[in-house]
C-alpha cells in the first residue's frame, strides 16, 4: 500500500508555498503519495488585499482530513517566533482528534519561513513540537545527514529542525536555489522514513 503524506501550509506571499512545492517533489521521488493543502485563512479579504497577499489554488484542509495521512508535514510561517495565527487556529480545530487520539503514531515534520535570518526558525519548530506531543505524532527532524546544511557560502533558512526560507516582508528576496535544494532533500528524507515506518 502506498504511504500518504499531507503537506499543510499557510503562505501569504508564496515563499512557504515555493518550499512546499519542492518538498512535495522530494516526497514523490521516494514513491509516497504527497498532497499539498492550505489551512483556512483567518484574515478578511480587504486586509489580505492591502497586504498584497497571493491567492493559491490549493484545497483547504479540515481537521478530519489529517486522519487519512501516514505523515503530516507542516509549513509554518513564523510570527514572533511561533507559528502564524492561521496555523494555530487550524490546530485549535483538532480537539476532537486529540480527544480520540486519532493522530497517535503518525509521523510529523516541520519547515519554516521567517522574515529575517534569525527570525525564529528554530523556536517556531520547537514550539510546534508541543502540538505533535499532545497528539502523539512522532517528530522526524531533518538532521544533518544530507550534508547540505554544512554549506555556509550563502545565507539560507534551512536547519536540522527542517527546511526553511528567509522571506523579508518587503518581497526583496526570493527563495534561493539552495533553499529549494534543501527542501527537496528534506521531502526525500521524510518520505523515506514514512515508507520504512510500519
Amino acid at each position: 500500500m502506498v504511504k500518504k503524506v499531507y503537506v499543510i501550509i499557510h503562505s501569504l506571499w508564496g515563499h512557504t508555498k515555493t518550499i512546499a512545492d519542492e518538498i512535495v517533489k522530494g516526497l514523490e521521488e521516494t514513491g509516497v503519495e504527497a498532497k499539498l493543502w492550505r489551512v483556512p485563512e483567518t484574515l478578511p479579504k480587504e486586509v489580505l488585499d492591502k497586504m498584497h497577499a497571493q491567492e493559491f489554488d490549493l484545497p483547504v484542509i479540515t481537521a478530519q482530513d489529517l486522519v487519512e495521512a501516514d505523515g503530516l508535514f507542516f509549513g509554518l510561517a513564523t510570527r514572533y517566533g511561533t507559528a502564524s495565527a492561521q496555523i494555530r487556529s487550524f490546530i485549535d480545530s483538532t480537539g476532537q482528534l486529540f480527544g480520540t487520539a486519532a493522530l497517535d503514531g503518525k509521523l510529523g515534520a516541520i519547515f519554516t519561513s521567517t522574515s529575517t535570518q534569525h527570525g525564529g526558525h528554530e523556536t517556531t519548530a520547537l514550539s510546534f513540537i508541543s502540538t505533535f506531543v499532545h497528539h502523539g505524532i512522532i517528530y522526524v527532524p531533518f538532521g544533518y545527514k544530507s550534508g547540505l546544511l554544512f554549506d555556509t557560502k550563502e545565507v539560507n533558512g534551512g536547519s536540522p529542525w527542517g527546511a526553511g526560507v528567509i522571506s523579508p516582508s518587503d518581497g526583496s528576496r526570493s527563495v534561493s536555489d539552495k533553499e529549494k535544494e534543501i527542501a527537496r532533500a528534506h521531502g526525500k528524507q521524510f518520505g523515506g522514513v514514512v515508507k520504512r515506518f510500519n
